[in-house]
């Protein structure tokens, strides 16, 4: 947000990011992004939230557990293409804009070595997905395709243009 030229005063809500039976991954990201936005929501402030998974084969990556647990995901996402899901929301007091984007990104084939020296960093244990695109493993990236910045947590594009659409009103 700062590099769109906003000034935010971060909150974090204690929003549970828990899946609903039945509920799709857009659906999910939709949801608790609203919540979110809706948790810390006033009358005279726009308020922004997200959230982001990344998804492998049908499968949601959340965050890691723990070390070995972040291994273990990216030595899942090693040589593969996945989506990163992001659900966006707008909102001032009743006034709420929100969206879902999706990217996908391609891994390179990553060594053992890799893997554990990037985990080691202490970077991808609070990442969907065990890792940080805007960070050290922006280099396992092969390919890309979308928003970069729905990658690393908002997609500023529509963000933007809500922010701008709900501060004309």
């Amino acid at each position: 947000m700062q590099a769109a030229g906003f000034s935010p005063k971060v909150q974090i809500p204690g929003t549970p990011e828990v899946q609903n039976p039945g509920e799709s991954v857009e659906q999910l990201v939709s949801r608790l992004a609203r919540e979110k936005a809706r948790a810390i929501a006033e009358t005279e402030s726009v308020v922004v939230a997200g959230d982001t998974v990344v998804v492998l084969q049908g499968e949601i990556l959340g965050k890691p557990n723990s070390p070995a647990h972040a291994e273990e995901m990216l030595n899942r996402l090693s040589g593969s293409t996945h989506r990163i899901v992001g659900g966006w929301c707008v909102c001032r007091g009743e006034e709420i804009l929100y969206g879902v984007e999706a990217c996908q990104v391609q891994f390179r084939d990553l060594s053992r070595t890799e893997i554990s020296e990037y985990v080691q960093s202490g970077e991808p244990l609070d990442k969907a997905g065990g890792y940080g695109i805007q960070g050290g493993a922006g280099g396992f990236v092969s390919r890309f395709s979308g928003y970069w910045s729905n990658a690393i947590g908002l997609p500023l594009v529509p963000v933007t243009f809500s922010i701008e659409q709900l501060a004309r009103r």
